[in-house]
């Protein structure tokens, strides 16, 4: 029984990191080149909150680190600060996570938003203070937007093919 409960969670981890690496290189690919008018959504971060609220024993602290910080990078972000600012939230949402829990979908939705509002805040605020440059204020609002309504989307994604709902994870499941 434990066996299985420890490769479950191992085969979601891996799950988790593949997909993750899927999203950082479709990012790369220079699939439009030339000057983009309308931000993307942040796929990554969306992935990593959605499975951090759903199995957040499959989803370590230390995987988000390694895998926001070589999105760092190779997107030529500074080293390790939105690595940081991710582990911030996402450890804010997994001390939550049982709480949001029995709440219906739009209020985790809207959660999750101000989480997000928050944590590309903290970030140009970093940014900020040591004087690195900036992306325009406009195209940071479009982002979070655009990111904003990708989660529903790949929360749906993730409860169809994959079964990842809300619900009480291994270690709980294992205690009952």
């Amino acid at each position: 029984m434990i066996e299985q409960a420890r490769r479950n969670r191992l085969a979601g981890q891996i799950l988790f990191v593949l997909l993750f690496l899927a999203i950082l290189f479709l990012r790369l690919m220079p699939l439009n080149p030339g000057r983009v008018v309308w931000p993307g959504p942040d796929l990554a971060m969306c992935l990593t909150l959605a499975w951090t609220l759903r199995r957040p024993e499959q989803a370590p602290v230390l995987v988000i680190a390694l895998l926001f910080l070589l999105e760092d990078i190779l997107l030529l972000r500074p080293l390790g600060l939105w690595a940081a600012v991710v582990v911030m939230g996402t450890e804010a949402a997994r001390r939550r996570e049982q709480h949001w829990r029995e709440l219906p979908f739009m209020i985790e939705w809207l959660r999750v938003a101000t989480l997000m509002a928050m944590m590309m805040l903290t970030y140009r605020f970093a940014l900020a203070l040591f004087f690195l440059p900036r992306p325009p204020l406009g195209q940071a609002i479009l982002q979070f937007i655009a990111t904003t309504a990708a989660y529903p989307l790949v929360v749906g994604l993730m409860r169809w093919p994959l079964g990842l709902r809300r619900g009480l994870s291994d270690s709980e499941t294992r205690q009952r």
